[in-house]
């Protein structure tokens, strides 16, 4: 102690150290805090009214970002620290205190791993949400700061790579039909039932399904625009677990609030219950869209057409009924009752938005991806006739004939579907 206070100069490197310090326990501490939240804190906090919780959701809803900056932050701080305390050590051995400069420098690294890393994040995981509120302000802020910087980390980060490991390569992953395969082979052990080995089929199914295929369409689930009120969602005729909330003025969905998950509603302004959504083109696979939404903490997908039209949505709970389900199908989901109807010997009722994948299975048919892209009993029509389909048109696929029989708007009907002679 006599050393310091003999050593000039030491004062304010000293106290630059002890507010380093102070920034390194903020972002380690808010690291931990934001990334120990479970999917359904931060769900919670995105449904919140509370501005504090909403901003924490929308930095977990771009996790390489906020992780990125947190990171780079930690590490300038760090540097820094460090580099007063060799000013501190420098100094003291300048003025022949070479003992006190080496306890000074292991003293140093202990305070740094234990008050700027061990205890932060030890009381950070235990108050995790109250933290996280806390930090969300100036958490944001340093995010913001180290935008205009990502893009030169990635340059050279992709320069370095290119220059010293251009030929690095990812690994060959199994094909599914590799996987699937020996899912049947194991069919005859006690240890994989029936209902393990439909579900393993379905989870690799996952990787070749369009979410296209798994999507509720556009017109089967209520979307109002700001403000929304209890009585406007009585008027609702559609029924399901989300309602859709629309940006105002336009048709984009700007958010999704799970009704499911209420005990009770607000009288007026539901729309501050919404939760964002993610935004995913027609032709991903379910699989990709089910990664996406754990990625980003989000219960559905808005699914976008070619034009950018938003054309149905894609909930969490969809596409775990497609894995779970014995016989997945969008169709049952939405109308609330099998879409297929055996009528006769060989004859059925079929609605038009049920998908050719699940007509197929309960027909007992082989089925493989149209190369034209059809996806429903709709889709055939359209293709075909080229125009709205009405009462009486008749198609012919994969060895069945298809006509209309009755249709409640257009693009909705049902359809009666018989085997040909060759599909028998």
């Amino acid at each position: 102690m006599d050393a310091f206070l003999e050593t000039p100069g030491l004062l304010t490197p000293a106290l630059v150290m002890v507010c380093l310090l102070a920034g390194s326990a903020f972002f380690s501490s808010s690291e931990t805090a934001l990334f120990f939240l479970s999917s359904d804190e931060v769900q919670a906090f995105s449904r919140s009214k509370r501005r504090s919780e909403k901003r924490v959701a929308a930095l977990l809803h771009d996790p390489d970002r906020l992780l990125t900056a947190v990171l780079f932050w930690n590490l300038v701080i760090n540097l820094s620290f460090f580099t007063c305390g060799i000013v501190i050590s420098g100094r003291l051995i300048a003025h022949r205190h070479a003992a006190t400069a080496g306890a000074f420098s292991v003293f140093s690294v202990a305070l740094m791993i234990i008050c700027g890393e061990v205890m932060p994040k030890s009381g950070a995981a235990l108050f995790r949400q109250s933290l996280a509120r806390l930090v969300s302000v100036p958490l944001a802020v340093s995010v913001r700061g180290f935008d205009p910087l990502a893009p030169a980390f990635r340059t050279v980060t992709r320069s370095l790579r290119r220059m010293f490991w251009p030929e690095i390569q990812k690994e060959q992953y199994l094909d599914p039909e590799d996987l699937e395969q020996a899912i049947d082979n194991s069919a005859g052990h006690r240890a994989v039932i029936r209902q393990e080995r439909i579900v393993l089929h379905n989870i690799l199914d996952l990787s070749e399904i369009p979410i296209e295929e798994v999507m509720r369409p556009r017109g089967t689930f209520p979307a109002l625009r700001p403000p929304i009120d209890l009585d406007r969602l009585k008027d609702s005729k559609q029924s399901t677990d989300y309602l859709v909330v629309l940006q105002p003025g336009g048709e984009s969905i700007a958010g999704a609030i799970p009704l499911a998950q209420f005990a009770a509603f607000p009288d007026e302004q539901l729309e501050m219950a919404a939760e964002p959504v993610i935004h995913v083109p027609w032709c991903a696979t379910a699989a990709y869209v089910l990664h996406q939404l754990e990625k980003r903490h989000c219960s559905v997908a808005a699914v976008v057409n070619e034009y950018g039209d938003t054309i149905g949505i894609a909930s969490y709970e969809d596409i775990v009924d497609t894995i779970l389900a014995a016989d997945p199908s969008r169709a049952r989901r939405v109308l609330q009752r099998d879409p297929v109807l055996n009528v006769a010997p060989e004859t059925w009722h079929v609605d038009a938005m049920t998908s050719l994948r699940y007509l197929c299975r309960k027909l007992k048919l082989d089925y493989e991806p149209d190369e034209d892209g059809l996806i429903t009993v709709a889709g055939i029509f359209f293709d075909e006739l080229e125009r709205i389909p009405e009462v009486g048109d008749e198609c012919l696929w994969n060895g069945l004939r298809l006509r209309v029989i009755e249709t409640r708007r257009p693009g909705h009907f049902r359809a009666l579907v018989t085997r040909t002679e060759g599909g028998r």
